[in-house]
């Protein structure tokens, strides 16, 4: 999902070559190209992993059919991570009309739901086509997934949900965030499905890139 476009129709075009198959074995064991499969940040992004981890981090939008797509496969390479590889994921916000999803995923997370509902939020938009974007829908999925409404809606309008909202947006422009699903590394390394070609490779390319944060550790 390119952030200068939004409808699902253009978001699924431009994505063909990033969630597309991947090339050759040789082409994806390639040691890859700083500038083309990723990028060295300018300046230090912050890092909320503790001492002696390397922090991970996917850039997502529930809306997303890329990130729908990206979902197992990520869920799949966190399993086989070493322990000194810390993964989160960071909702972002490329309009206004984004933050009522940003404020759902750390509503889900106060309230210690996010590993039982993240990715029922994900099938309820994309298999099921619901529309979960707003306030009053997102209270009413939440209900239906047996989560108590009032609390949930007090958490949902929190300053700490606001504040957790508002610096995954401040994030997500420290790592210049073009398109998601995208991944951040160790606060100083960018790629995504457009510069790596496609999410397998940028999964390869930051498994590099820890193995580089570790030297410069």
């Amino acid at each position: 999902m390119n952030r200068r476009e939004f409808s699902v129709a253009a978001a699924c075009t431009l994505a063909l070559a990033g969630l597309g198959l991947p090339g050759s074995l040789l082409a994806q064991s390639r040691k890859p190209e700083e500038g083309t499969e990723f990028l060295t940040l300018g300046k230090l992004a912050p890092v909320d992993a503790p001492a002696g981890k390397v922090e991970v981090i996917e850039f997502f939008w529930y809306s997303c059919p890329h990130c729908n797509t990206f979902e197992p496969k990520l869920v799949n390479w966190i399993k086989k991570l070493p322990a000194d590889v810390s993964v989160r994921r960071v909702p972002v916000a490329f309009r206004d009309d984004f933050v009522p999803q940003q404020r759902l995923f750390y509503t889900l997370e106060a309230m210690g739901k996010l590993d039982e509902l993240h990715a029922k939020v994900f099938t309820a938009i994309h298999a099921e086509r619901q529309t979960i974007d707003k306030e009053p829908a997102i209270l009413a999925w939440a209900e239906k997934n047996g989560l108590d409404k009032a609390k949930f809606q007090e958490l949902y309008n929190s300053f700490s949900v606001s504040t957790k909202a508002r610096r995954a947006t401040q994030l997500q422009d420290a790592y210049k965030v073009q398109g998601v699903p995208a991944i951040g590394i160790a606060g100083r390394y960018y790629t995504d499905g457009t510069l790596a070609g496609n999410m397998d490779r940028a999964l390869q390319i930051t498994e590099f890139l820890v193995a580089e944060s570790r030297k410069a550790r």
